[in-house]
């Protein structure tokens, strides 16, 4: 092992744990009696997940999380496919402009795009609604699914696309069984980043979303607006051991190595 070998170990720890003492210590502070955030605490007690279920907006609003995450993500990974074929293999006049336009989400602050949705659907009549929320969410999601797509587009080998052509493929059969397979990696990888962003949107959402229509982090903010007890921490426990309960499901059965990235067990 060389000289640096202990000190970049040592960085990487302290890195680590770095990134995740904020989450450990709301779930810590999950389990508190107390009726105030408390941390340090000598006491253990699942009051406040108990608390839960005497807050039903709390339930409701996970799962109009939950779907609207998983409808905008997969609408935009949709999108992103024809984009990303399209910006990866052909020049066009206006190419870079269309790049941009698709992009530019990233660039407009999240409380100017929630005021000009809020006045855009007003005037069709979407405001307030669960349609106007997925709209606004596959607009601002579909930079992180066009990005990741179009990195697996860039680098995908062509060749074995003209070999299925040579072989009597139809280019139905040639994007179904050749193309799709070879940017799935992007594709799994753009919807689960696109699904986060969406699930987690608060700035944006807080202006478009009505009282029937409220996401969990909105809900979550406007609670403690008025309230000081912990069980906003409960529910964020519960949020994030829903999602490594997930990452452990999904590595078990499938790899997220492979999912991710591409590849299978034996490295290829």
């Amino acid at each position: 092992m060389s000289r640096n070998g202990p000190l970049a170990l040592a960085f990487h720890a302290l890195f680590v744990a770095f990134m995740l003492a904020p989450i450990l210590v709301v779930c810590i502070v999950a389990f508190t009696p107390e009726g105030y955030l408390s941390f340090p605490t000598d006491r253990w007690s699942l009051r406040w997940f108990y608390a839960i279920g005497r807050y039903p907006e709390f339930i409701s609003a996970f799962w109009r999380s939950l779907w609207l995450g998983a409808l905008s993500s997969a609408v935009a990974v949709v999108i992103s496919v024809p984009a990303a074929l399209a910006i990866a293999r052909h020049r066009f006049p206006g190419r870079e402009a269309m790049t941009a336009l698709f992009m530019s989400p990233l660039m407009i602050p999240h409380v100017v795009l929630g005021i000009a949705f809020l006045r855009f659907f007003t005037q069709i009549g979407l405001g307030g609604t669960f349609a106007g929320l997925v709209l606004a969410h596959i607009v601002i999601v579909l930079p992180f699914a066009l990005r990741l797509t179009l990195a697996s587009a860039v680098g995908m080998d062509r060749s074995i696309e003209h070999a299925a052509v040579s072989l009597g493929a139809s280019d139905w059969i040639v994007l179904k069984r050749v193309t799709l397979p070879l940017v799935l990696p992007g594709l799994i990888s753009g919807w689960a980043l696109a699904f986060i962003n969406s699930f987690d949107e608060v700035t944006m959402t807080v202006f478009i979303a009505a009282p029937s229509t409220v996401t969990l982090p909105v809900r979550m903010f406007l609670y403690i607006q008025d309230n000081i007890d912990p069980l906003v921490t409960s529910v964020s426990a519960v949020v994030i051991a829903t999602t490594v309960l997930a990452l452990v499901v999904l590595d078990r059965a499938f790899g997220l190595e492979r999912l991710l990235v591409g590849r299978t067990g034996d490295g290829r």
